[in-house]
């Protein structure tokens, strides 16, 4: 399958969306963002990039533009969210409903500027909810508050937040957990969930829940 890249101007910088398409018209659009120690290559963004455009979902992986400037540190999430929505503008001309959604940095800034982009629904893998070892700082509100059906998919083992540790989500939140999966949905080499079953599992329940979405 043939990738697209674009650039999309921002007042942050350049910004670059590649572009997975299906083969004809897309039924939506799901736009992911990366996170802060890493880019688009990610296991669980790739993954879902080469499976969701079978089920006619143009998959757009967006490089936010501190990572496109060749940067190694994220900057403040006003600056990361100031670099996203002109992206979200983009990937809404589409014409189709529009999914946000993200990676973990990519995850919260998904959430917190979900409903500005007229977005029909978030998508949060391995959603920071605190830093590791912190609980007492919480990002639970930026989850909670999205005010836009929302789905989290998160490592059990994840040391950001394990499924356990999140409060009760409000009504059109979802939560499902990968079994010994870490903050990068990496599982370790003895455990019984192999690595390609744990990104299955991702896949299916993100398959699952973009397919039950109103249309």
């Amino acid at each position: 399958m043939a990738v697209e890249r674009e650039v999309v101007e921002t007042p942050a910088g350049e910004a670059a969306v590649h572009w997975h398409r299906p083969a004809g018209r897309p039924r939506l659009v799901l736009g992911l963002g990366h996170g802060a120690g890493g880019g688009i290559e990610a296991p669980d963004l790739a993954a879902l990039a080469a499976a969701l455009p079978a089920d006619g979902v143009a998959v757009a992986l967006v490089e936010q533009p501190w990572r496109v400037a060749g940067r190694k540190l994220a900057p403040a999430p006003k600056a990361l969210d100031t670099g996203w929505l002109p992206v979200a503008g983009r990937l809404a001309a589409e014409g189709v409903p529009l999914v946000v959604g993200g990676r973990s940095a990519g995850a919260r800034v998904a959430c917190r500027t979900g409903a500005a982009t007229g977005a029909a629904a978030v998508l949060a893998l391995a959603f920071p909810l605190h830093p590791p070892g912190k609980p007492e700082k919480s990002r639970a509100e930026e989850l909670l508050g999205t005010g836009l059906p929302t789905l989290v998919v998160q490592g059990e083992q994840d040391t950001f937040g394990a499924p356990a540790e999140f409060p009760a989500l409000p009504a059109g939140h979802r939560l499902v957990g990968v079994p010994h999966a870490g903050h990068g949905f990496k599982v370790p080499k003895r455990a019984p969930l192999g690595q390609q079953a744990a990104l299955e599992l991702l896949v299916g329940a993100v398959r699952e829940w973009l397919a039950g979405l109103p249309a």
